[in-house]
């Protein structure tokens, strides 16, 4: 297991690491991605769609009220919002275990308790008091090597 930090200067940078991400993910990529409101995680999370879709101007909406949202891109792309769930028993009815399948995108990763991913790619945002954004990715080697060589 490998850890990478990355600065982020703001919304550009961090859209700029999504595009990055989705440049190399493929079928069975899972992405964890956790911190407080407003780190920008579902910035992030946008991004990456778009990118995948090669559409700057799709719509990606928030997944907070529907919980998973899935494109059916090649291969298909599933953003999970579990910040509404109490735990993994919530989990079940959502369809993650399809979903793996392809590539999900997982906010409020915390909520799947032992039914998160063990090959993924878990990025914590955060900033500071100046508004200086961090990513911390962790994951294994090999990934860290695919995403961010």
């Amino acid at each position: 297991m490998g850890i990478r930090t990355i600065s982020l200067s703001g919304e550009d940078a961090t859209a700029a690491l999504a595009r990055q991400l989705a440049a190399h993910a493929r079928a069975g990529d899972a992405f964890l991605l956790s911190g407080p409101l407003g780190a920008g995680k579902s910035t992030l999370a946008r991004a990456f769609i778009r990118a995948r879709a090669n559409d700057a101007t799709l719509d990606v909406p928030s997944p907070s009220f529907t919980l998973v949202q899935t494109y059916e891109l090649d291969p298909p792309v599933s953003h999970f919002d579990l910040w509404r769930l109490g735990g993994p028993e919530d989990v079940a009815e959502l369809g993650l275990d399809a979903a793996l399948a392809g590539i999900v995108l997982i906010e409020w990763p915390d909520r799947l308790g032992p039914l998160a991913p063990h090959e993924a790619l878990a990025i914590a945002l955060d900033w500071d008091e100046g508004n200086h954004r961090t990513a911390t990715i962790r994951g294994p080697d090999a990934l860290l090597e695919r995403f961010l060589p």
